[in-house]
């Protein structure tokens, strides 16, 4: 995947472009939610420090990515983790 571009909409809720671009790489979990173009894609991954964060990416034709809202991963997709941990 190219470098991810950060749109200021991704950090309104204060995450920093380090653990955006990290929580996607580190993504548990990663899937379509609108497969229109440009594809909009929901990851679930760990900042640097271990907390988790939902992050939604569009993805371009040109293979561009750019990433539209972070925030820390709220508790309507834990559901979507099960299964995915250590335990």
């Amino acid at each position: 995947m190219r470098e991810v571009g950060i749109n200021a909409s991704a950090r309104r809720h204060g995450i920093e472009d380090g653990d955006i671009r990290h929580a996607i790489t580190h993504a548990v979990f990663s899937d379509d939610i609108d497969p229109e173009p440009p594809v909009r894609r929901l990851h679930l991954g760990p900042d640097r420090a271990g907390n988790m964060l939902e992050v939604v990416t569009l993805h371009f034709d040109d293979g561009g990515v750019l990433a539209i809202h972070a925030m820390r991963m709220t508790k309507q997709y834990w559901r979507l983790l099960e299964g995915h941990g250590n335990g």
